[in-house]
């Protein structure tokens, strides 16, 4: 019993610190996927503190998972892991059966597992955690009180100092497909036997105060514009085999809406600076100012990206302004803004603005 309690607390402990480091290597990803839960549920006035719930849960599964290797506090650490468990269960249990998530985002964007194994894996942790709790574990020592206190004050500071760190200078390993190296048009494509889902569209219009709907197979014949559309829906016929492209939204365009993705990635070098928004602008505008002159220096075209481009067009003075969907940009911009070096449509180099001598040193290098 005692070898199966220490394989139990090991294989507990390393599971949360593992899960609690590769989510605190982009919290922000666990904050998007909490407001995806919150849309669902209509909560969307919560979004404000799904960062601070974020960093809180993976700080407390790095430094619950460290104690309980350790053996400190035993009761009340396997007590908070157990309401844990719950809490998580719920939620991929929700996931699963609901279908309204498609991913719980377990093991962040490194790890992408299905809402069935995320049951599973929580179902399987569910038991151990009550295993532990128990057989009340009396035989098992703590190893050193000072020293165990000492590895989860450890634990505690460094997964609190790791979660600001990648705030300010992005993800420490970059899962997402526009890391570096990636080749943004290779991503965009469908992956080999993709087979996409099938939809029937059905219109609805009006014709002298009533209501028509029809597919797009099956038009009126005296269609014409005494016809006022009012809406349409779109009705799934055949699921496809869940194969998607990587990314499947990225598209840059001018304030006339001409979409310019592909002319962009002809370019042999340019640098391409994303910014969701300019809510912290004061923050990063003379990081901006340097790069934009830096890269006119050494002849270095550069383009602005952003979902404000009606602010950006005001603020930022001659270099061109690019719209792109915000939820693209909160995927490949983890920082606000984010600098991409380019050649063609393959990512080369990638900093957070705060990284200003890197950037300026890569540009004169490039």
């Amino acid at each position: 019993m005692k070898k199966l309690l220490v394989i139990v607390r090991w294989l507990v402990g390393l599971l949360f610190i593992f899960s609690g480091l590769v989510k605190a290597n982009d919290p922000l990803g666990l904050s998007y996927k909490i407001q995806e839960f919150f849309d669902v549920w209509g909560w969307s006035h919560l979004h404000a503190y799904t960062l601070g719930l974020a960093m809180t849960l993976n700080v407390f599964e790095i430094v619950a998972g460290v104690a309980v290797i350790v053996g400190c506090q035993k009761k009340l650490v396997n007590w908070l892991l157990f309401l844990l468990i719950i809490a998580f269960t719920f939620l991929t249990g929700y996931a699963l059966f609901s279908g309204k998530i498609k991913t719980c985002g377990c093991f962040g964007d490194c790890i992408p597992l299905s809402s069935a194994q995320s049951f599973m894996k929580d179902l399987i942790l569910f038991v151990l955690i009550l295993f532990l709790i128990v057989a009340n574990d009396k035989n098992i020592k703590s190893v050193f009180n000072l020293r165990s206190m000492l590895l989860v004050l450890i634990s505690l500071i460094g997964s609190i100092g790791l979660q600001f760190y990648v705030l300010k200078y992005l993800p420490v390993v970059d899962c997402l497909p526009y890391k570096i190296g990636n080749n943004l048009q290779q991503q965009m494509q469908l992956p080999a036997g993709a087979i996409p889902d099938s939809f029937a569209m059905h219109f609805i219009y009006q014709k002298s105060g009533k209501e028509i709907s029809f597919d797009q197979q099956h038009f009126p014949d005296d269609f014409d514009s005494s016809y006022i559309y009012i809406s349409r829906k779109d009705e799934l016929v055949k699921k496809g085999n869940g194969l998607k492209a990587a990314i499947s939204d990225f598209s840059l365009r001018t304030e006339t809406d001409a979409d310019t993705t592909a002319l962009l990635f002809e370019l042999p070098k340019y640098l391409m600076l994303l910014a969701k928004d300019f809510d912290d602008y004061k923050d990063w505008e003379p990081a901006l100012k340097n790069i934009i002159e830096y890269s006119a220096k050494y002849k270095i075209p550069i383009v602005f990206i952003t979902a404000d481009a009606k602010t950006a067009s005001e603020k930022i003075q001659n270099i061109p302004v690019l719209k792109c969907d915000a939820t693209v940009l909160k995927t490949a911009a983890r920082v606000t803004p984010t600098i991409f070096f380019m050649e063609g449509a393959n990512i080369r180099k990638k900093f957070s603005y705060r990284s200003i001598a890197s950037i300026e040193s890569a540009i004169r290098n490039w």
